[in-house]
């Protein structure tokens, strides 16, 4: 591992008696993997590959965090935060989710060359007053983790909600983080790439029917230096539609689902591979 705070970190949370001296929301298991809790739950990460469509080379990972009670293995714990009793727990969930993440990625080896998406939960966007990505900023330099290879996933927005995402997107750029917006139609991707310059655009491939569409939105998109991304792309059919867009368009798209790669805790040694 090359982030040596980090290994430092890490060092002290399998402590027994640094953890006796001073006990935190994280811990790890015997293989290393960080948990951490949340009212009753215990939570942990696993991680979904985001490839290029045309090599299949994985060039980035989405976190994402998941229950490991006997009851809910599997979990989305972005439930939990439907039914958090107040906003401040909804931003101290979001926040522990990053940075339990951020350490059971940045802790392989094979993170390497790999950017790691995280998501924004919508109720951050309103909960927090002020200075977006300033306390995770503070978190990534105290463990000296690379905040450029960090992209945040801002959530999808109703049109009243415009001027907020402005901010909160101006705010996270002012911060040093590259962002993702989510579009749900060309034109949307089109509008939010004028208005808010986001890094990456993701969209839906199980809605991505208007191939002339989402043609001309990967070029704008290229034009721009910023990537489309198709998440849930579930099956042979999304892939060959996603390809249909890429050959119109001329430009090649990012892709994630579970026609190319399962989420994984432990991220191989051939990720950066092609996919099979």
């Amino acid at each position: 591992m090359s982030f040596p705070i980090l290994q430092q970190y890490l060092a002290r949370l399998a402590d027994p008696a640094e953890v006796a001296r001073s006990p935190s929301s994280l811990w790890l298991d015997v293989a290393g993997r960080a948990h951490g809790r949340f009212f009753n739950c215990t939570m942990t990460s696993v991680f979904h590959p985001v490839r290029e469509l045309d090599s299949g080379t994985a060039v980035a990972c989405e976190g994402l965090a998941r229950g490991m009670s006997a009851e809910d293995e599997g979990l989305s714990l972005w439930r939990l935060l439907e039914n958090a009793a107040s906003d401040d727990e909804s931003v101290e969930l979001d926040r522990l989710c990053r940075m339990l993440h951020a350490i059971n990625f940045f802790r392989q080896p094979d993170c390497e060359r790999l950017d790691l998406h995280l998501n924004v939960h919508g109720r951050l966007l309103s909960a927090v007053s002020s200075n977006h990505g300033h306390a995770f900023r503070r978190i990534l330099d105290a463990l000296g983790l690379p905040l450029a290879r960090i992209v945040l996933q801002l959530p999808a927005t109703t049109p009243q909600q415009g001027w907020l995402l402005g901010y909160v997107a101006d705010n996270y750029r002012r911060n040093g983080f590259r962002f993702a917006v989510q579009a749900g139609s060309p034109q949307e991707g089109l509008a939010l790439l004028e208005r808010v310059r986001p890094d990456v655009i993701r969209c839906d491939a199980r809605i991505a029917r208007d191939w002339e569409g989402m043609a001309r939105l990967l070029s704008a998109a290229a034009a721009r230096n910023t990537r489309v991304l198709f998440h849930h792309a579930e099956g042979a059919a999304a892939l060959a539609a996603l390809n249909g867009i890429a050959e119109l368009a001329g430009v090649q798209p990012l892709a994630q689902g579970h026609a190319l790669d399962m989420p994984r805790a432990v991220l191989p040694a051939t990720l950066v591979q092609a996919a099979a």
